[in-house]
């Protein structure tokens, strides 16, 4: 008794708190959270540990941090659903323009939730090209469900205890990232935004995407167990949202688990849309002007996208605004307080000369050019085929640092034309005494993808029967050995660079026709599209 009394005395003294009082707050605490029954066997077994241990052991510190982490887990707090259609959509109104498909899945989601309440939460992948909104969508969708919202990226993540934990023989152990974002957000139904799905890595600690397949499996994810805790949470009440820039890059396993929605480029409407209602006064914001100080013409908006901007969000432009504020932001300092209209001649005095001229048709325009149609990270672009010949003795050159698959295109473009010679009136004998040489301008950038194959087919049909393809006219699809046009992907942005490029005419598989209802009418106006089955139906548009 008289050696507790003196220790106690001397702990008094050094200012250190008595073990007892310690252990009663953390039984108060055990007493007043609600555990599962698992939860609550694992800490009373670690109570009984710790009451063993000595305050100055290290063994110490490690079991009161164990059952803290437990204590602090949101087991059975849940935030209450917002089930409001009319404002959820004016939340989703207001914060994003356009984007309708993403808008109507998430207020069925809702509608259904309303009617079964214990419904498990979708787990949506958002892909799409940088800057299109798929993180800013996510916070969007968590307030319009009265959500916490917590964002995880997972780009460069190679270790798998960075989804699960270290186990606690280890010093300094935690548990992984989505228990610590539990935490972190108090409540077992936040929604978790898995950033850059699709740049996860793996090496000698693991594979991070296979410790998220049970992350992301409904049917799994009931008893989430973290090698830390060792304890199975029930991750089923969270609602996932995973974002991503390229599909292909997802594992396989994964994409199945995922409920998978695309958002494609902006067109120039909508940017210019987005830019009048969010871009422009954040920018008059962050740069302490109003819109007294500065009105931003409708022309000088689609000067900035066409000319300075070459994207398929709007990042960039957001920039390109700025610049345009911090101008204006130096002539008020300097004296000049009136009021700016900002017209095109105003925008290239303040961003200087154009970054981007329009895309235009070869200058010397004869037999053995076509315009094709490629669909890049930014959005579409026109692809120009050249074909030219040149005696020798049936060899095939291409050139302008093409893949695999499309120089197999143009192989199978000229299988084809040698096939149907009699059919397009070409001398067979041609082919014995001719070299042809296919190339694709801009040789600096790598070309892919079979979607070329109409282009070529035309090109070398067009050079070797001496027949002139139209300027006006642009083309896309895959070409088989039979001549049939197959579907390719991209259309919408293949399509938005025709209309950009002034061209009037396009020709597309027919299985492609549905992907035009994508596009509203307004951005397409004055473009005839033509939907053709196979090459032959194809040459009725093309040639002048």
């Amino acid at each position: 008794y008289f050696l507790r009394q003196q220790l106690k005395a001397i702990r008094k003294e050094l200012g250190e708190e008595d073990d007892n009082v310690d252990l009663a707050d953390l039984n108060k605490k055990i007493k007043s959270t609600k555990l599962p029954e698992e939860a609550k066997e694992t800490v009373d077994k670690e109570m009984a540990r710790l009451r063993r241990i000595p305050s100055s052991s290290p063994e110490y510190t490690v079991a009161r941090t164990y059952i803290e982490w437990i204590l602090d887990l949101p087991w059975r707090l849940s935030t209450a659903d917002q089930l409001d259609l009319d404002k959820a959509q004016q939340i989703l109104d207001h914060d994003h323009y356009g984007l309708h498909k993403i808008k109507k899945r998430i207020i069925e989601f809702l509608a259904v939730l309303k009617l079964k309440p214990d419904l498990h939460a979708p787990i949506l992948c958002f892909v799409g090209p940088p800057g299109v909104g798929k993180t800013s969508l996510g916070q969007s969708i968590a307030r319009t469900m009265g959500k916490k919202f917590v964002r995880i990226s997972l780009g460069g993540v190679r270790d798998e205890a960075e989804i699960r934990g270290h186990r606690r023989t280890y010093i300094g152990a935690l548990p992984g990232r989505i228990i610590q974002s539990l935490k972190k957000a108090g409540s077992n139904n936040p929604l978790f935004m898995l950033d850059e799905i699709d740049k996860l890595g793996a090496d000698f600690r693991g594979d991070p995407s296979s410790a998220l397949l049970e992350v992301l499996d409904p049917e799994q994810n009931f008893s989430f167990v973290d090698h830390y805790l060792e304890i199975p949470f029930d991750l089923s009440k969270v609602m996932f949202v995973t974002t991503a820039n390229f599909m292909d890059n997802i594992p396989g396993p994964l994409r199945d688990r995922m409920e998978i929605i695309e958002l494609t480029s902006y067109t120039e409407d909508e940017k210019v849309m987005i830019a009048k209602r969010h871009l422009i006064s954040k920018q008059l914001t962050a740069h302490a002007l109003t819109p007294d100080n500065v009105v931003f013409r409708e022309k000088a908006l689609r000067k900035l996208i066409r000319s300075y901007t070459r994207e398929a969000g709007v990042r960039n432009l957001e920039r390109r605004i700025g610049s345009v504020c911090r101008g204006i932001a130096r002539g008020i300092v300097a004296g000049n307080n009136g009021r700016r209209v900002l017209t095109e001649k105003a925008v290239e005095r303040f961003l200087g000369p154009v970054e981007f001229l329009p895309e235009s048709s070869a200058r010397h325009w004869g037999p053995g050019l076509a315009t094709g149609l490629a669909w890049t990270p930014v959005g579409g672009v026109l692809l120009f085929i050249e074909a030219a010949k040149m005696k020798g003795k049936g060899m095939l050159t291409l050139t302008g640092k093409l893949g695999d698959v499309m120089k197999e295109s143009a192989t199978a473009a000229l299988t084809y034309i040698r096939s149907h010679a009699d059919e397009l009136e070409i001398d067979d004998e041609l082919f014995a005494n001719l070299d042809l040489h296919v190339h694709v301008p801009e040789g600096g950038i790598p070309k892919d993808g079979p979607s070329a194959g109409v282009a070529m087919v035309t090109a070398l049909t067009s050079l070797l029967s001496d027949k002139v393809v139209r300027r006006d006219v642009a083309m896309t699809g895959e070409i088989t050995l039979r001549g049939d046009v197959l579907p390719v992907g991209g259309v919408k942005e293949k399509v938005l660079a025709a209309v950009r490029a002034d061209i009037k005419e396009i020709v597309l598989p027919f299985r492609n026709s549905r992907d035009i209802n994508d596009i509203s009418p307004k951005s397409i106006q004055g473009l005839s599209c033509h939907f053709v089955h196979d090459i032959g139906e194809a040459f009725e548009y093309v040639f002048e």
